[in-house]
Order: C-alpha cells, then structure tokens, then sequence
C-alpha cells in the first residue's frame, strides 16, 4: 500500500468516526486479518491504495497450497504453514473457493543431489509434514512418464488455489461481520496516542480515523507504513529487499498431473513446474533483485528457463515457453544473506498496544494466511 507523502502534516481533515481496528493492505494476509478481526465483534475498515485487492503479492504468485517443506522447524513460516493449510482447505471446501489436492514432487535430478533431498525430508517431518513419500527415480517417473529425476519426495498434501477466489471469500466473510473496505485509501500517516492510533487517510475523500488497534499488512511497502507511525522506534523497522520472480507459461498441454519442483535455491524454490486449475502449465519464479516495483517481464530470459525446466522435463521443446507475468516479494534476508523467517511485530518488541506491523510476509503467506491471521488476533491478546 504505497504511502502518497511522509511528511508530518497536520491532521486537518475533520474527524469521521472511531473503529475498532484499522487493517492496512487488502492482500491475502490483510484480508485474513481483516475476517478473524470481524469474526470477533471488532469494527474494522481495511484501507488498500490501490482501486482493487490483491493487486500485488497476492494475485503474482504460483497460488500453491505448501505443505511446509522448506522451513527451519520452530520457525512461525513452518508453524503457520502446517498449520495455515489445513485451515486452508478446510476454508476452501466450506467457502466453495475453487482447489485441488493434486500433490507435487520435489525431484532430485542427480545422484549428487539425493543427500539435500533427503535433509530436506528429515527437515519436514520435524515440521509436522508426515506424509511425505520418498521415490526412486524409477518410481517416480512410473508416476510422471516425462520427468527425469535420481529421486524423489512425493508431497501428497500440496495444492493449488485460486487466489482471486480466496480474496473474494475472505472479503465476504470480513463484511459479513460488519467490516468495511475503503479502496485507494492510502494511509498517510498515523500517531500513537492514548487512545490507540490516529489515522490520516489520503485519497479522493480524505479522511481521519480514530482506531484502537492497527494492523500493518502493506506487503512490499510494510516498511514505508512503518515509516509514517509516529511514536514508533524507526530503529526496528527493518530493510525489505525487493526479489522480482518471472513467470513463464507453456503453449500447449504438460505431461504432468502433479506440480514439479527442484531443490531450493538462494532466495527462492527454484524454477518450478506448477498448474492452474484448468491445466495449464507455467514455470517460475527465478530471483531477480531489483529496487523499484516493476512487473516488466523480458522475454530473453526463457533462455535460462529452458536450461532449469530440462533438468528434470528433458523434453521441454524449443519455443514452448512463452512470457507471462513476474511477481515481487519483499523479503527480510538480501542477496547472500540466510533466508529470514516471517516477522510479526507487536507491543512486546516497539512497546505500542494495538500495533502489529507485518513484515517479509513472503512465501508461504498465502498458504499461511489464516494461521498467521489467528496469530495476529493472539499477538494483539497478549
């Protein structure tokens, strides 16, 4: 939710109303807040910049349902991945939002890699994943014809989602229990007081806003929000790094009836196989670091993609890969820099009753969106 001024204006605009809580950013995460909040009773308004949700990190994703695989055990993105997909599924088949269980295979496509896979194994069973299935490669292409892979991890409980779908139901259910969502409603700047937060809101009909509680879930601009509460110590607002992700989609059908994934790399999960709801097949995202948010997709860059994809689809064929669209995560850890768990900052850490600021809320925040969303509403309890 981009901040329109950081300047410390006075607060001119006349007083509208006091809420219960104010969310700021209508992502998947926001949206989430927004419901657990309005399923308590609290009257909340979510402020989103832009003129629709999810216009950013939510709707530029692979959309897949993780079953928790990749995370350091202990950690909250292991936690409320594992815990946030049976919410997730349990929320899909009550809320009609459209999903499939088609489970994927993390391949190992040489000998050489077989050690990571296994650690990778053990990492996911200390994080509560139990139905994990090693393969040989023989078995594992008995089950995917086309791949090539030494071994394999076949991950039953992985899934795929439409997002869009999930917004909308989120969105629902929060204004079903009475909250309100306020389109290109920047917030442009906020001050602790005694009585909780006092908001200026930008945009065609300005407005000021009195709210006890204060959620920060602005996504690739968490830290620019951040930025504009005063009485927040700015010392513990962290950097977030900006890792565009491109997206390749395949002309014509795959070969594949479960999503494909290599080994990790730095920064990301690797260029990886997944499938829409309607079968159609795309491959990313790469890491590519950038500074400034732009979603601008180069063409050439299919040349690497066909080098990833041929690991473990030796068959991809020559001019299959056609551009798609690129995402952007904000991430905590940089390039070379261990990878950073989510960070949900409350009054125990900046000493402010009533603030949450969520940052490097990544991958897997859509897969973890309502466990981290309860987390949220146990944070502001504390």
């Amino acid at each position: 939710m981009p901040l329109q001024s950081s300047q410390k204006e006075s607060f001119d605009i006349p007083m509208t109303e006091r809420i219960g809580a104010a969310v700021v950013g209508a992502g998947v995460v926001g949206l989430a807040c927004a419901r657990a909040l309005a399923r308590r009773g609290i009257e909340t308004v979510i402020l989103e910049a832009n003129a629709a949700i999810g216009m950013e990190t939510s709707s530029r994703n692979s959309e897949v349902i993780h079953a928790g695989l990749y995370y350091p055990a202990g950690s909250l993105k292991a936690r409320l991945c594992v815990a946030g997909k049976a919410l997730l599924y349990d929320f899909c088949a009550t809320h009609h939002v459209a999903h499939r269980r088609c489970g994927k295979l993390l391949v190992a496509t040489t000998a050489e890699q077989e050690d990571a896979l296994a650690a990778l194994r053990r990492k996911a069973e200390a994080n509560g994943v139990a139905d994990l299935q090693p393969l040989t490669g023989a078995q594992a292409k008995a089950l995917e014809p086309a791949l090539r892979a030494s071994a394999a991890l076949l991950s039953p409980s992985t899934g795929i989602i439409d997002s869009h779908g999930l917004m909308q139901a989120l969105l629902g259910e929060a204004e079903a229990h009475g909250a309100a969502l306020a389109l290109k409603s920047p917030l442009l700047r906020a001050e602790a007081n005694g009585g909780g937060f006092l908001l200026k809101v930008g945009g065609a009909e300005p407005m000021r806003l009195q709210a006890d509680m204060l959620i920060n879930s602005a996504g690739l601009h968490a830290a620019r929000v951040a930025d504009a509460i005063d009485g927040l110590d700015q010392r513990l607002v962290p950097r977030l790094h900006l890792a565009r992700g491109h997206y390749f989609s395949l002309a014509g059908r795959a070969p594949f009836s479960r999503l494909v994934y290599p080994l990790p790399e730095p920064g990301g999960l690797g260029v990886h196989l997944t499938l829409d709801l309607g079968g159609q097949a795309r491959f990313g995202p790469d890491v590519e670091w950038v500074d400034t948010l732009d979603y601008t997709v180069d063409p050439r860059r299919a040349e690497v993609f066909y080098g990833e994809v041929r690991k473990y689809w030796p068959g991809l064929p020559d001019g299959a890969l056609q551009p798609a669209y690129s995402g952007i995560r904000p991430k905590l850890a940089g390039p070379g820099e261990r990878q950073a768990d989510f960070l949900v900052q409350s009054h125990t850490t900046h000493g402010l009753p009533g603030l949450i600021n969520l940052f490097g809320i990544e991958s897997p925040g859509l897969t973890a969106c309502l466990a981290l969303a309860e987390h949220v509403c146990d944070e502001l309890d504390a």
